[in-house]
């Protein structure tokens, strides 16, 4: 089975819309490392990660290591299925356009759900921003105890819906109101969802262990065959025309 069997559009067809973050991050005890101090990524494993992904059919091609520092364009259908996964010691991460949505299916959440049953002793953080005519967020954070928190909608806009508690997962990670702040992050429980940024609060849930951006971090750069509904998702939501 080739590598475009799902497709309907040539992989030189640009995108209409981009995505400039779709992460799923999985990090596993201690909860205090540094990404700094991660080993090198572990293609295997990383490669592994992917391939259990419900987003990915099949890893079709191996592209090298890429600094997580690197910036990834998504211009045409053929860059829809590279996929940036990294495996550092305690640490799991995968950067997938498919998991970009517009509040119909939530496949960051979907997804998270399944790494929850799988590694239950986890802390799970998921990131997505999507531009597609409008900005569309789904932000996510899951504690070992269950406690977590889902946020999904238009920034700025309506429908706006958040679900799980927020407030509980950031008291058990010490997370404050004034650290935000600090942070130039606005957030404020009170106010309308709609105009907190969750994706701030997110990537505070991962403090120091966070692996975006960092350019000592290499993952593996893989171009997969992406599932038949993750497919027909990125075809309805990349290219509006």
């Amino acid at each position: 089975m080739s590598d475009t069997d799902f497709w309907t559009l040539p992989a030189d067809r640009m995108t209409q819309g981009s995505g400039s973050r779709h992460e799923l991050t999985v990090l596993h005890p201690p909860f205090t490392v540094d990404a700094g101090d991660l080993p090198p990524n572990a293609p295997y494993r990383a490669e592994e990660f992917a391939r259990s992904l419900e987003t990915v059919d099949d890893v079709i091609e191996d592209l090298g290591q890429r600094r997580q520092s690197d910036s990834v364009t998504v211009a045409t259908r053929s860059d829809l299925d590279i996929v940036q996964v990294g495996a550092w010691g305690n640490v799991m991460s995968v950067s997938d356009p498919a998991f970009a949505d517009d509040g119909n299916d939530r496949p960051l959440l979907a997804e998270a759900t399944r790494l929850r049953e799988r590694f239950p002793d986890a802390r799970i953080v998921g990131r997505v921003e999507v531009h597609c005519g409008a900005e569309h967020t789904e932000d996510l954070v899951w504690l070992p105890d269950g406690t977590m928190f889902h946020a999904c909608g238009w920034p700025g806009d309506e429908p706006f819906v958040v679900t799980g508690d927020p407030q509980a997962v950031m008291s058990i990670l010490g997370i404050t109101t004034e650290a935000l702040e600090d942070l130039e992050v606005y957030f404020d429980l009170d106010d309308e969802p709609n105009q907190n940024d969750w994706g701030a609060l997110a990537t505070a849930c991962l403090g120091d262990a966070d692996p975006r951006g960092r350019a000592d971090l290499d993952a593996s750069s893989l171009r997969v065959r992406h599932s038949e509904h993750a497919t027909s998702r990125m075809e309805s939501l990349y290219f509006t025309g």
